[in-house]
């Protein structure tokens, strides 16, 4: 099916495309959970487990820019029909071997792997879509609408998982899920999505085209500082957010019960929902404040949820965290959305993921052999031996955990700090010309199938 080149379709054209997605968003979340669990449960083996966790982050920094080549190319409905679909035959395929009961555990390395691939070609063309189905004053509101998906599946994920596993179990899931990818590739269907104009391209020019495309978004992003520096900015946040992740989990663990660390998740997974509401009704006029404003509330709240070891504490500080992240991720999307070429929107929100996801993945391996050779040591395992120290995150177990994690705050603190110090950045709204119009949804392309 071609795209074609149409006026700006109604707002609610985006709404179908939406809807679908956070369909499966849904299955894709409890499938992942339930999936861990199987896979634990069958091996016993945490080294698998953290496998599975691992291994989609590697394909998605290393396919993303490649990614974004075709997302440019094909075009977004294109490249969101191929993902889906893709997706919908791999979750199929892992059905049959668990029906059929010749699924090994390499199966799951290999569905997760190619699912991660699939993964770097969606989240671009997603990205690029809202710019072309909105108009400017609503992308704001578009990308909220994406963040409360994506929280509210995440909320739900545990509690469903868990209760689908015993009703239907593990196959049943996996068939769920296929359900659910096909009402993405349905809400892709039903709508057109305006086309920018790209040049044409020989066919056997192909190979080295992509390493041209990559290195003209590239070279895109070098010429305007403001977005170059803001993608690192939410790469190094990304790295300090990765270290939270990690070391949340044996912080609360030190001092409560597994049932207070899942209170004070839900509780955080409460504030990224009530951030992404937010985020939906009424956007910060200047987003660019919205992201350094935020991440300066950011990094305080894990400061404060550092200080003592308190479940009340570290819940609110968790839902403050969440909710500022909500802002941060939707504030800095609109940005990018309506300041980069469209005909570059998939090279470079591709690069931008590439870069973000890779300093998180530094964080994640970073976070546990500093916490466990460097600040767990120099605290004490059990209880803080220096008073100073004491004074500062409290007494009890896992104490060099919370002071890792406010030294991880501070930083926050004053990377905001120093990047509002930046021009390039703090004016990128204003230095930066629009590449979206700020015009009102038009009567044409409200709803039609794609040709």
């Amino acid at each position: 099916m071609a795209e074609v080149t149409a006026s700006r379709p109604r707002f609610h054209n985006f709404v179908i495309l939406w809807g679908g997605q956070f369909v499966s968003s849904i299955g894709t979340f409890v499938t992942d959970f339930a999936l861990a669990i199987f896979v634990y449960r069958l091996t016993g083996s945490a080294t698998t487990l953290g496998l599975v966790y691992a291994l989609p982050i590697l394909p998605l920094i290393l396919v993303s820019p490649v990614a974004g080549y075709f997302v440019d190319r094909w075009g977004t409905r294109r490249a969101l029909l191929i993902s889906n679909i893709g997706a919908m035959v791999i979750a199929f395929a892992l059905a049959l071997l668990l029906i059929t009961h010749t699924f090994q555990v390499w199966h799951v390395y290999v569905v997760v792997a190619t699912s991660s691939v699939l993964l770097a070609l969606q989240l671009p063309a997603f990205d690029a879509s809202v710019p072309l189905l909105a108009p400017k004053r609503r992308i704001g509101q578009a990308n909220g609408m994406r963040l409360f998906a994506m929280a509210v599946s995440q909320v739900l994920a545990p509690v469903l998982g868990g209760v689908l596993l015993i009703a239907i179990g593990i196959q049943g899931i996996v068939l769920i899920n296929c359900l659910s990818y096909g009402a993405a590739v349905v809400s892709v269907a039903l709508i057109r999505i305006p086309r920018p104009p790209a040049a044409e391209v020989d066919a056997a020019e192909a190979p080295a085209t992509v390493v041209r495309g990559i290195r003209e978004a590239w070279r895109y992003l070098v010429a305007r500082p403001g977005l170059l520096m803001l993608m690192f900015f939410l790469g190094l946040i990304s790295t300090f957010i990765g270290f939270v992740e990690v070391l949340i989990n044996p912080l609360v663990l030190a001092f409560a019960s597994p049932r207070a660390l899942g209170v004070v998740l839900s509780i955080g997974g409460l504030g990224m929902i009530a951030g992404s509401v937010a985020m939906s009704i009424r956007s910060p006029r200047r987003r660019i404040h919205g992201v350094l404003g935020f991440a300066l509330v950011l990094g305080t709240a894990i400061v404060v949820g550092s200080l003592r070891p308190s479940v009340p504490l570290m819940a609110t500080a968790a839902f403050v965290l969440l909710c500022c992240s909500a802002f941060i991720i939707g504030s800095s999307q609109t940005i990018w959305q309506t300041k980069v070429d469209q005909r570059l929107m998939g090279r470079a929100m591709a690069l931008k993921n590439s870069i973000v996801f890779g300093l998180q993945f530094v964080g994640f391996a970073l976070a546990g052999p500093i916490a466990d050779h460097v600040f767990q040591p120099l605290v004490g395992a059990d209880h803080v031996r220096s008073p100073a120290v004491a004074a500062l995150v409290g007494n009890g177990p896992g104490r060099g955990f919370a002071l890792l994690l406010m030294v991880v705050g501070v930083l926050i603190v004053l990377l905001a700090a120093l990047s509002y110090g930046y021009p390039r950045l703090r004016r990128v709204e204003d230095e930066l010309p629009d590449s979206v119009s700020d015009v009102d949804d038009v009567a044409t392309g409200a709803l039609a199938p794609a040709r």
